[in-house]
């Protein structure tokens, strides 16, 4: 590892710290220091804008204030809560850890990093937020932001899509991190890489930090960081189906346990391959639904990390007693009480806004 000057670190340190303190913006999980608030928000903000996790993240303490709230809720009630955000098995990790908080450690949430570090779902990155942020203790906390800010001002060409290099950057973080106040500096660096030093176009003229920066003074800093590409992703072609019995009840399944959206509701759907142009042999042979189906002209499109969905939509009327025994029958207000992903959320709006149900 590269040699850090004392000079510089001090100088960074305090030019971060100031600006943070300064310029933070005003969000609901800043307000305490409270662990398991700390602890839901770097949960929430994984992978997620800060405008999008400030509605649901108020919603969520209203719910379950405390982790005993949060420990023993139902399954239906957190992905309920969690409608829309995405990568669903976060809520259900940080259920089980939070239920291995109250039931293995009295309601405290570990003060180090080893213990914190073997709840469920708690990663290096989210143990060194709630150390550093709820408790002042000087541990790191490296995401993309924070590795982005570390790239540029000490010029690092390490590709930071590869593990090794998280660790590099926890390694200056140790020597580099201000101890006399670890929460405003961790939470300045995400701010800083949030706000300023972006992955385009960084606002390098309002840096707090720019006197700092080698990358600023190589004039590099559009090159760094060095991150390799992700393979594309693989599109699938899939059928979705708006079933409706004699009683205007819609049927909708649940997906399973494991794996993608696990345990959410849909709309019965079937991969496009294992169908015809209209749908109707995929629902025969697949669910022995004996249904008359007509094309519907709404299509929607899902980009996951890795796969994209391609849905078609059909309608067609049943018959309740030929339905599968594991779909479900609901009515129109009954929807609300379950959990659907974005994409059967904007394929049941359409339905709702069009009066087909």
């Amino acid at each position: 590892m590269q040699e850090l000057n004392q000079a510089k670190i001090n100088a960074f340190q305090t030019n971060l710290v100031g600006w943070y303190n300064e310029h933070k913006r005003d969000l609901p999980w800043r307000t305490s220091q409270d662990p398991y608030r700390v602890w839901v928000s770097e949960v929430m903000l994984q992978q997620t804008r800060v405008d999008t996790v400030i509605p649901y993240y108020e919603r969520f303490m209203r719910l379950f204030p405390a982790m005993e709230d949060l420990a023993y809720a139902s399954e239906e009630e957190i992905l309920k809560v969690w409608e829309g955000l995405g990568y669903y098995s976060r809520v259900r990790n940080l259920q089980k850890g939070v239920r291995e908080v109250v039931e293995h450690y009295g309601g405290e949430v570990p003060k180090n990093r080893k213990e914190i570090e073997s709840l469920k779902g708690v990663g290096p990155y989210t143990a060194g937020a709630v150390l550093s942020i709820a408790y002042d203790l000087p541990e790191p906390a490296v995401d993309g932001n924070v590795m982005r800010v570390l790239s540029r001002v000490f010029n690092l060409n390490d590709d930071i899509a590869k593990p090794s290099t998280r660790k590099k950057h926890e390694a200056i973080l140790y020597e580099a991190i201000y101890a006399d106040d670890p929460s405003s500096f961790n939470q300045g660096l995400m701010e800083l890489g949030a706000l300023v030093c972006t992955p385009t176009s960084p606002g390098c003229l309002l840096c707090p930090v720019r006197e700092q920066c080698d990358a600023f003074y190589l004039g590099i800093q559009a090159d760094l960081p060095v991150k390799s590409k992700k393979k594309k992703a693989k599109a699938v072609d899939l059928d979705a189906f708006v079933l409706l019995d004699e009683n205007k009840q819609l049927y909708i399944e649940k997906r399973p346990a494991e794996g993608l959206l696990a345990g959410l509701w849909q709309l019965p759907m079937l991969p496009k391959s294992q169908s015809t142009e209209d749908g109707q042999a995929a629902i025969l042979n697949t669910y022995r639904v004996n249904s008359n189906l007509k094309t519907l002209d709404f299509h929607v499109k899902h980009v996951f990390s890795h796969i994209i969905w391609e849905i078609d939509l059909y309608i067609g009327c049943v018959n309740q007693a030929n339905m599968p025994h594991e779909w479900k029958a609901v009515s129109k207000d009954e929807l609300e009480q379950f959990a659907f992903p974005v994409s059967q959320q904007k394929l049941l709006s359409y339905c709702l806004e069009e009066g087909l149900l």
